[in-house]
């Protein structure tokens, strides 16, 4: 006997409802895309660490281009004061070939009244140089001993005029070019700034207070370090002093810890350091009203009576380099591989520096930026 039951439609049910097999292929499309919209990243904006390295990174390269910077414009100071003194000496110089050239045509000219010679004065004063004329017509034979001195003196004065305006002319193309360096690394700090300010203009105000919080750990972490130092540094002049106390016969002292005088510069120094604090960081700056890093650790020492060079990877050379463990305060510490920032050692794994832009000139761990940081110690005097 034949079944009386309906076959089931080709479908499937969606909240009850029996949906037919188009619409139930649509609504897998649908699923299908929603699926995929929900896997992918809601923008390609990098994450708030891969910002802050490149916060980072983009201060470090700025850094680097005012050390460039401050090394050619000391550079084009110097040089502008010789192009100005090589040129005052040609006009100097000029200025006598001038009057030497007067007398000259005064000699010729007595010598053409009496029928010595020949030829004109005004040949004479057109030759190339007096001595080519005056060989070329045999006339120096009949000039007295004072005219011939005359000559000689206008013939060397020429010569020497003739090469310092050659050099005034080469000093001036190099003071061009110099400039051209100082345009260029200036450019390349004010690219690197606006750079870093843009990408922090573009974090929210989320991101700032998650990135203001990363600092805030990196601050801790960077005060324990220098808490472990300051351990270490205490530990190991105890010891140091116990060994002298035990000694029963004077010998010789491998220690790298300073002398009295050593100690009494750096005491100025540190003494000058800490009244520049709170003043602001400005790229290029020397003082009195602000500072960038170098020019913060030159002006301390020159309160000191030493002079500094002006840029960090001169300083670095400055003095004698010891380790960390024997840092002393007045030391200066250099940072990263280019040797791109410097502070100033007080003792207890701190320093004064003036870190960046938008900061200010201030005490902070010398583990501010990780021990991996930290380049070396340099004793100044």
């Amino acid at each position: 006997m034949a079944s009386h039951r309906k076959s089931r439609p080709v479908g499937t049910r969606v909240a009850g409802i029996r949906t037919p097999a188009l619409a139930t292929a649509a609504l897998t499309s649908v699923a299908l895309l929603s699926q995929s919209a929900n896997a992918a990243p809601a923008d390609d904006r990098p994450s708030l660490e891969e910002v802050e390295k490149k916060v980072d990174d983009l201060y470090r390269q700025a850094e680097s281009a005012t050390d460039n910077y401050n090394a050619a414009k000391e550079k084009t100071t110097k040089q502008r004061k010789q192009v100005d003194t090589l040129l005052e000496d040609v006009a100097q110089r000029t200025q006598k070939l001038n009057e030497a050239r007067e007398e000259l045509g005064s000699f010729a000219a007595a010598q053409y009244r009496t029928g010595a010679a020949a030829p004109s004065t005004a040949t004479l004063l057109l030759a190339d140089s007096p001595q080519d004329y005056f060989d070329q017509t045999q006339l120096m034979g009949r000039l007295t001993s004072r005219q011939k001195g005359a000559v000689d003196d206008y013939v060397s004065e020429q010569s020497t005029t003739m090469k310092k305006r050659q050099e005034a002319s080469q000093s001036l193309q190099t003071l061009t070019e110099t400039q051209s360096d100082l345009k260029t690394a200036k450019a390349t700090v004010q690219k690197k700034l606006a750079d870093a300010r843009e990408l922090l203009s573009e974090l929210t105000a989320q991101e700032k207070a998650r990135l203001a919080a990363i600092e805030r750990r990196k601050e801790q972490e960077a005060a324990r370090k220098a808490a472990e130092l300051a351990q270490q540094q205490a530990a190991a002049q105890k010891a140091a002093q116990g060994a002298a106390q035990e000694a029963t016969a004077p010998q010789e002292s491998t220690s790298t810890a300073p002398d009295s005088s050593y100690a009494t510069k750096a005491a100025k120094v540190l003494a000058f350091a800490r009244a520049q604090i709170g003043k602001p960081y400005v790229w290029g700056a020397t003082g009195p009203d602000s500072y960038d890093c170098s020019g913060l650790t030159q002006a301390a020492w020159k309160a000191a009576g030493v002079d500094l060079p002006r840029v960090t990877y001169d300083q670095v050379n400055a003095g004698t380099t010891v380790s960390l463990a024997d840092a002393q305060p007045g030391d200066l510490v250099f940072f990263y591989d280019d040797i791109s920032h410097v502070g100033l050692y007080i003792g207890n794994g701190m320093m004064i520096h003036a870190p960046k832009p938008g900061a200010y000139v201030r005490e902070e761990s010398i583990y501010y930026d990780g021990e991996s940081g930290i380049h070396s110690v340099v004793r100044p005097a």
